[in-house]
C-alpha cells in the first residue's frame, strides 16, 4: 500500500490504513484542505471535478463531492472526463479551481486527487505546500446547514473541448477528411474510449476501430503507453490495414502513435512532430523538460526558433513556456501543451494537430517519422543507501565534467557533442534516475553506464 503526498496532489493505492494508503479519511482530509485553499484565494468557491474510468472513481467522486459541499463549495461534476477537459472547464466555468480524480498511467489499484487553480493549471510548489501544511494543522471548519454547497452535473464539456479544438486555426478538418484515414485506438478501458472517437469523428475520420473500449477501469494491460504495453495496438493496426494507431493513457493527457507497419512512432516524437507543424506556420520558441529528446531542439532551430529546457514536471514546463513565450511545449512522455487552447498536456488537440500535419505532408506515418533525427534514450536508476549524500556526489560529478555545458535546474544535466545525461533524485523512492540520449542505443547505454560507474565509485 502507498500514499504519496506531494505539492501536485495526493496519490495512493485504494484501501488499507489511513495515512498509509488512499482511504476515505485521506480523501476527505485533503479535499477539505484544498477547499480551504480555494476559499482563501477569494470569494469564488465554485470547483469543477471530473474523473477517469478507473474502478474506484465513483467512490472517490462521492467522497470528494460530499466533502466540498460540506465546506460550502459549489460543485460542477463533469462525470467521466479527461484531465485536459477538466482543465478547460475550470476556465469556461470561471471556477475557483478544479480536481481531477485520476492516477494517470498508474495501475488500477491507484487513484489520485490532482489539484488545479482558477486558470485550470496545476498548483505551484507554494500553493501545494499550503495544502499539505493545512492537513497537518487539522483545523478544518465545516459549513452550517444553511451554507452547505450544491452540486450540478454537466456531461457536455468533452463536446465543448472538441469544439475548441476544431476551431483552432491550425487544425484543418477538410485536409484530414480528404485522406480517408483508418485509425485504431487503444482506449485502455478508460475515458479515451469516450473522447478519442468523438474527436476523430469531428475531424472527419469515420473509420475508427477501438480496442479495450469498455470503460470499466479493469485495464487490459499496464495503462502507461510504453512500447511493451502497446503490443496489442501494434498488431491491431497491421491486422486491420490501418493508417495509424493511437494510444492514450487513462486520463487522456499523454499521446503516442503507431505507424502503418505496426512499428512505434515513439512517444518522444509526438511533441517533435507537432512542434514541427506548429513552427512551420508560426515562428517562436519551444520548451520541454530536461529528460526529453534533443530532437525538439533540432526541429526548433531548423525553423529559426529557440529551444529552452525546464525542470521535470508539467507545472515547471508551463512556467518556462510562459517565461519564454513558447508557442508549443510539453514532455517527452507524449505530453503536448498548446498554449492557445490551455496550459496543460492534451492528447485530443495533439491528435488534431498531428493528423493535420500528416494530411498536409501527404506522407504515411512511417515516412513522416523518417523525416526526424533518430535519437535513443536510455533510462536507468541507481539504488541509494540511507547514508548516501547525493548533493556531494553531484558536485563531484559536476567538477569532473566542468568543461562540458551543465544545467543544474533539476538535478544535474551534462551535455556532450551529440549526447546528454540527466541525473535527478526521485520524489517517491530512494533512487537516482539516470537518463541519457545519443544517436544510437549502444552509445546512449554506454554513456549512462559510464556516469553510473562514476557515481558508484563516489558512493
Amino acid at each position: 500500500m502507498a500514499l504519496i503526498k506531494s505539492i501536485s496532489g495526493i496519490r495512493g493505492t485504494i484501501g488499507g490504513t489511513p495515512g498509509k494508503s488512499l482511504t476515505p479519511i485521506d480523501v476527505v482530509k485533503f479535499t477539505t484542505a484544498y477547499g480551504a485553499w480555494v476559499a482563501q484565494q477569494g470569494d469564488n468557491q465554485k470547483i469543477v471535478i471530473g474523473r477517469d474510468g478507473r474502478i474506484s472513481g465513483g467512490m472517490v467522486r462521492d467522497l470528494v463531492v460530499a466533502t466540498l459541499q460540506s465546506i460550502g463549495c459549489t460543485v460542477i461534476d463533469l462525470g467521466l472526463s479527461t484531465t485536459p477537459t477538466v482543465e478547460m472547464a475550470v476556465k469556461m466555468e470561471n471556477a475557483g479551481g478544479g480536481i481531477i480524480l485520476t492516477a494517470s498511467h498508474n495501475p488500477k489499484e491507484w487513484n489520485a486527487l490532482k489539484l488545479l487553480n482558477k486558470d485550470g493549471e496545476f498548483l505551484n510548489a507554494a500553493e501545494g505546500q499550503w495544502i499539505l501544511d493545512f492537513t497537518e494543522r487539522n483545523d478544518a471548519v465545516y459549513a452550517m446547514i444553511d451554507k452547505i454547497g450544491t452540486v450540478t452535473k454537466d456531461d457536455t464539456y468533452i463536446q465543448k473541448h472538441i469544439a475548441e479544438i476544431i476551431a483552432h486555426p491550425l487544425v484543418d478538418v477538410a485536409a484530414i477528411k480528404k485522406m480517408n484515414y483508418k485509425v485504431v485506438v487503444d482506449a485502455v478501458n478508460s475515458t479515451g474510449a469516450i473522447s478519442v472517437p468523438q474527436v476523430l469523428n469531428a475531424l472527419g475520420v469515420t473509420d475508427v476501430i477501438v480496442i479495450n473500449e469498455e470503460v470499466t477501469g479493469h485495464f487490459a494491460h499496464n495503462p502507461e503507453p510504453l512500447p511493451e504495453n502497446l503490443v496489442g495496438l501494434c498488431s491491431a493496426v497491421t491486422d486491420n490495414t490501418a493508417t495509424l494507431g493511437i494510444a492514450v493513457d487513462p486520463d487522456v493527457d499523454r499521446l503516442c502513435f503507431v505507424c502503418e507497419d505496426g512499428s512505434l512512432f515513439g512517444e518522444e516524437y509526438t511533441l517533435v512532430a507537432i512542434a514541427d507543424y506548429i513552427l512551420s506556420n508560426k515562428k517562436g520558441n519551444t520548451v520541454s523538460n530536461l529528460s526529453s529528446t534533443r530532437a525538439l531542439r533540432d526541429v526548433t532551430e531548423k525553423h529559426g526558433g529557440q529551444y529552452f529546457p525546464s525542470a521535470v514536471g508539467e507545472v515547471n514546463v508551463v512556467k518556462k513556456m510562459k517565461d519564454v513565450h513558447a508557442v508549443i511545449g510539453g514532455e517527452g512522455n507524449g505530453g503536448v501543451i498548446v498554449p492557445e487552447l490551455h496550459y496543460g498536456r492534451d492528447a485530443l488537440i495533439g491528435i488534431a494537430l498531428f493528423l493535420t500535419h500528416l494530411a498536409k505532408t501527404g506522407m504515411s506515418v512511417k515516412e513522416l517519422r523518417g523525416t526526424y533525427p533518430n535519437y535513443f534514450i536510455s533510462k536507468n536508476k541507481i539504488e541509494l543507501g540511507e547514508d548516501v549524500k547525493v548533493k556531494e556526489i553531484f558536485e563531484q560529478i559536476k567538477t569532473k565534467y566542468k568543461d562540458q555545458p551543465i544545467n543544474t535546474e533539476d538535478g544535474l544535466r551534462i551535455d556532450f557533442d551529440n549526447n546528454w545525461v540527466h541525473l535527478r533524485t526521485s520524489n517517491t523512492e530512494p533512487i537516482i534516475r539516470v537518463y541519457s540520449e545519443s544517436e544510437s542505443e549502444a552509445k546512449a547505454n554506454d554513456l549512462a553506464h559510464k556516469i553510473m560507474a562514476d557515481i558508484k565509485g563516489l558512493m
